[in-house]
């Protein structure tokens, strides 16, 4: 059994209790006051004993999603990947680009509350709404951020649900993605709607969770005074490497912290089932960029740097 500090657990069986006498083997009896202090320490502690949760259903199962950071010696002069970083890391398809915004209010009343609203269009496809929770996964605990998700009416049963643990160089963060579509008809390439536009869009699309997280429509009312911090386009290229079979390396203009000038985002990413498949991809793919000198010692939120930013 693991506890914290300030955890009280209730141990059955023999104790020493301060103040009291335990009996030799052939003395088995107790005083009546000893008895009554037992009878006590063991209400006390069953009463400071912590409760464990009850869910309804078992814990969502998760997919990976192994997210490295690059930094710019892995892009050309044109910034693209370059050919080493591609046969390193099994990249073959060409470049497909992706245009996506976020929808929050100026305070980021959303993302505060663990939400992210995503519109994006690829190129040749509809638009993608993405409603996402979050789940910090502190110090790699997992197990812990289901938990709490599930306590949260996240779990097994909702099927609503795509439930994905991103593994960052040094973070991991569980989330649960409600993804709904909207035609793209009339819009070419991977141009984006008005933000007024969008925003009718994700209002009317909004699922129930979001919607009263805090309170009866808290959801749809606060996305309805929200503007699109956006949109960015990116350009992806796809291939395989180790037991993924969907990786790729993006590639993301934004603004730079002045407002003045662009920065490139490179994020190396593998999509796998199972925690053993993640840990080895993320072992492996930090050895050889590291190994390259093209590795970037840290994480970068693209979802918060487009916040921030736009």
């Amino acid at each position: 059994m693991r506890t914290t500090p300030g955890d009280y657990v209730l141990i059955t069986g023999q104790r020493d209790v301060p103040g009291m006498a335990i009996t030799s083997p052939a003395r088995r009896s107790l005083t009546a006051p000893a008895v009554g202090l037992v009878a006590s320490l063991t209400v006390s502690l069953a009463v400071l004993a912590p409760v464990t949760p009850a869910f309804a259903d078992a814990n969502a199962v998760p997919t990976y999603e192994v997210k490295i950071n690059l930094t710019s010696a892995a892009l050309d002069a044109s910034h693209t990947p370059t050919s080493a970083v591609k046969a390193a890391f099994g990249i073959t398809g060409s470049a497909k680009a992706r245009s996506y915004e976020y929808y929050d209010t100026n305070a980021l009343d959303l993302n505060a509350q663990g939400w992210d609203v995503r519109l994006r269009h690829k190129s040749g496809s509809d638009f993608e709404e993405t409603y996402k929770k979050r789940f910090p996964a502190f110090d790699g605990d997992i197990d812990a951020a289901l938990d709490e998700a599930n306590a949260e009416g996240f779990d097994s049963s909702d099927t609503n649900y795509d439930a994905e643990v991103d593994w960052g160089y040094a973070k991991q963060t569980l989330s649960f993605s409600n993804e709904k579509s909207h035609s793209a008809s009339g819009y070419s390439g991977t141009s984006m709607p008005s933000s007024s536009t969008g925003r009718t869009w994700l209002v009317n699309e909004i699922p129930g969770k979001l919607d009263d997280w805090l309170s009866s429509n808290w959801g749809s009312d606060t996305l309805k005074v929200s503007r699109a911090h956006g949109p960015v386009t990116s350009q992806v290229w796809s291939g395989a490497w180790e037991s993924s079979d969907d990786a790729s390396v993006e590639v993301l203009p934004v603004k730079d912290s002045t407002g003045t000038g662009t920065e490139y985002v490179v994020e190396l990413s593998f999509k796998t089932d199972n925690y053993a498949d993640a840990a080895q991809l993320h072992a492996d793919a930090v050895a050889v960029a590291d190994g390259h000198g093209w590795l970037y010692h840290g994480d970068i939120l693209k979802t918060q740097l487009i916040l921030d930013r736009y």
